[in-house]
């Protein structure tokens, strides 16, 4: 159990921490790599939750329609940023 919540509270601080990271890159393409990273680590700590459930250890306490919405937010900035590009070369 001990592992578990060490894993989950990894990833957790991993998610906002890449975003943090990737904002202060000098592309939209560096960013969307930072991203991407945020989305496996979300994808990580979804599974330490259904793994923690599984065991017994976790109640439903309402995480998986944060991790949810969450993702969706991910997935659109990551879209916004790769259609800005399109843009540019576009108009180029």
């Amino acid at each position: 159990m001990y592992g578990l919540v060490s894993q989950i509270r990894r990833a957790a601080v991993s998610v906002p921490s890449n975003i943090a990271e990737g904002a202060a890159r000098n592309s939209d393409k560096e960013f969307t790599q930072f991203l991407s990273v945020s989305l496996g680590s979300l994808a990580e700590l979804e599974t330490q939750i259904l793994l923690s459930r599984e065991l017994g250890f976790l109640k439903d306490n309402g995480i998986d329609g944060s991790i949810e919405r969450t993702r969706k937010m991910l997935l659109g900035l990551i879209r916004h940023l790769r259609g800005k590009g399109k843009m540019k070369r576009a108009v180029q």
